[in-house]
């Protein structure tokens, strides 16, 4: 191994594993769907199954296996945790930067290395990264299936051609046919931009398309035998009723996805809109085949960005997750507008290095200021400490772009303020995090009060509780406005003030009143048996 090879390795490694599973543990799962991808995976380990996933026993085919299959593993491996939960999208996070980087050194050379940096560093993929959820392992399966169809369109090589129809199978076994038809929809937009039906005739490779088939059927095939209403649930409810109505409320404005993809590209949002703007204006000015000149990835990569975030607009469900694949193709953006620019004699343009170091700096002064300062400072005075440390980044970063190294420092100033946002939000915010967000505290609570384990029921609480305390205690947890009052003797939780509503809905039952978790404005109860 050559040295410059041994090096990159290294800082690969060293930014995967800080960027991507430091933290893992150190605050609770959050949401609803972390615990509920969770549990699930839990069930079907405990269950010795790795065909149907159950959650609470009971058959749950909103998603496909790829996920589960993935945390079963670390769970065998490490037992049973939220960190645990979470290695499959640290570790396909840390794939798809390797893929990155290989990609670039075999078609790009001299920017591998940014390029995957650039791509690890995405606040949208650090943020997926530490989820426990299906979202960040679409997104790799699909960046390597892309980076892989590329590859073989550019070098006609066919070991190519059949990764990009191997990783394309995995994104189905991830999250669906969503998979397939992004890709699709990409590739005949750039066969048609290129006045090439071919592209998509050689695309459509036999051995390929049976490898996929051998990779993605047998799941299905056997998931539908064992559970003849999975077609039904899984594509006629989870997928086109998801897309083409508002059933499962989650409801956003057309433009939603706009500000999802600006802030999931920070802090090299500035650059990635530099990068397709200037291609934008080469192919307005000068009407040539883009397809013969230098500029075929960029207006690739531009397709790539794109497309998924019209898709999921279009959409009536609309999830910050689902444009996670495209985020990869907006740093590769950067990456190819580094390479072509770098050694311009010209230095980037003044506006657009000072509007970089702006957002670049902002992101950690922000950070330090929500999590570290406000809780314990006065406004005025909070944001007086905040923003000399922003002036400071900015600064540092502005004066190091504008001197004679120029854009080839722009991975290196940039990845700074990243680390030191991502250290605070670790460091100092994932106890605020943990405690106002996630349900392991209060499930912690629960445990170290109680003499015996207890079934719990909730009443009045957000989605996100219930699931978390069924994954944390790995139990189910009944809901009381579903008419699932447990007639054994349960524990109770219910937001603070509730006690005349319970004892409405408990009857001559006894009710003691057992604490208050104050960061979430809950009360816990214990509730007598029925009948006493």
């Amino acid at each position: 191994m050559n040295p410059r090879a041994r090096t990159d390795g290294l800082l690969l490694a060293g930014f995967c594993i800080f960027l991507f599973f430091y933290g893992l543990g150190q605050f609770g799962l959050l949401g609803a769907d972390e615990p509920r991808y969770a549990q699930v995976a839990r069930e079907m380990l405990e269950r010795a199954d790795w065909i149907t996933p159950t959650l609470g026993g009971k058959a749950w085919l909103e998603k496909p296996v790829l996920y589960y299959w993935q945390a079963i593993l670390a769970y065998r491996v490490f037992g049973v945790s939220d960190w645990a939960a979470r290695l499959p999208s640290a570790l396909d996070a840390s794939l798809m930067v390797l893929g990155v980087y290989l990609f670039l050194r075999r078609l790009r050379p001299g920017f591998q290395l940014d390029g995957a940096l650039m791509t690890a560093s995405a606040a949208g993929v650090v943020g997926f990264a530490h989820a426990a959820s299906p979202d960040m392992p679409l997104a790799a399966m699909f960046t390597l299936a892309m980076l892989a169809w590329y590859a073989w369109w550019e070098t006609s090589e066919k070991l190519y051609l059949g990764a990009f129809y191997v990783f394309l199978a995995l994104a189905t076994l991830a999250k669906g046919p969503v998979g397939p038809v992004l890709a699709g929809a990409v590739l005949v937009l750039f066969a048609t931009a290129a006045g090439n039906a071919r592209i998509m005739l050689t695309t459509l490779w036999i051995p390929g398309m049976l490898l996929f088939f051998l990779v993605a059927l047998p799941w299905y095939v056997a998931v539908e035998i064992r559970n003849p209403e999975f077609f039904r649930v899984f594509v006629f409810e989870h997928n086109l009723a998801r897309f083409g109505t508002d059933l499962y409320h989650h409801r956003q404005p057309f433009w939603f996805y706009v500000p999802v993809v600006v802030l999931g590209l920070l802090p090299w949002t500035v650059f990635v809109a530099a990068g397709s703007a200037e291609m934008a204006r080469a192919w307005w000015a000068e009407r040539t085949a883009l397809f013969d000149s230098r500029d075929a990835l960029t207006f690739f990569l531009i397709l790539w960005l794109i497309v998924p975030v019209l898709f999921f607009s279009l959409s009536r469900s609309k999830l910050p997750g689902y444009v996670l694949p495209a985020l990869p193709a907006g740093t590769l953006l950067v990456a190819e507008y580094l390479r072509q620019h770098a050694d311009d004699e010209e230095r980037a343009a003044s506006w657009m290095i000072g509007l970089h170091a702006l957002v670049a700096a902002a992101v950690p002064a922000l950070t330090i200021w929500y999590f570290l300062l406000r809780p314990r400072l006065p406004v005025t005075t909070s944001l007086e400490i905040a923003t000399p440390i922003a002036l400071i980044f900015f600064v540092g970063i502005a004066l190091t772009l504008h001197s004679k190294l120029g854009l080839r420092m722009l991975r290196f100033v940039t990845l700074i303020p990243v680390v030191v946002t991502i250290a605070a939000v670790i460091k100092v915010g994932a106890p605020q995090l943990d405690a106002t967000l996630s349900a392991r505290p209060l499930a912690n609570q629960l445990a170290q009060m109680e003499t015996r384990p207890l079934p719990v029921a909730v009443l009045g609480v957000k989605r996100e509780t219930e699931y978390g305390l069924a994954f944390y205690r790995n139990q189910t947890i009944s809901r009381y406005e579903a008419h699932q009052i447990p007639f054994e003797e349960h524990l109770l939780i219910a937001p603070e003030g509730s006690r005349d509503a319970i004892t409405q809905l408990v009857g001559s039952r006894r009710v003691s009143h057992l604490g208050t978790f104050a960061p979430q404005n809950l009360d816990y109860y214990w509730v007598a048996r029925g009948g006493t």
